[in-house]
């Protein structure tokens, strides 16, 4: 006899039993019907979006006479 006991071994089978089986039939539930399965998990959430339509952001020159103008301001009080 095992120093763990019948009872305990028995558990242990047990729970490997269930982690070996679980991932399989899952696996087989939702490879055997691709086309329904697939598209409704990954139909719900779109993992991609895009903002709404919003300003612009200014071109880089007229961010540079911004700054310039600012900085004239700091140094002439």
């Amino acid at each position: 006899m095992s120093s763990l006991g019948t009872s305990k071994g028995i558990l242990e089978i047990a729970k490997f039993g269930v982690y070996v089986t679980v991932p399989i039939v899952l696996m087989y539930v939702y490879a055997n019907n691709t086309n329904n399965n697939l598209h409704k998990l990954i139909g719900r959430k779109s993992y991609i979006e895009y903002p709404h339509d919003t300003q612009k952001p200014p071109p880089p020159e007229e961010l540079r006479e911004m700054a310039r103008e600012l900085a004239r301001k700091r140094n002439n009080p």
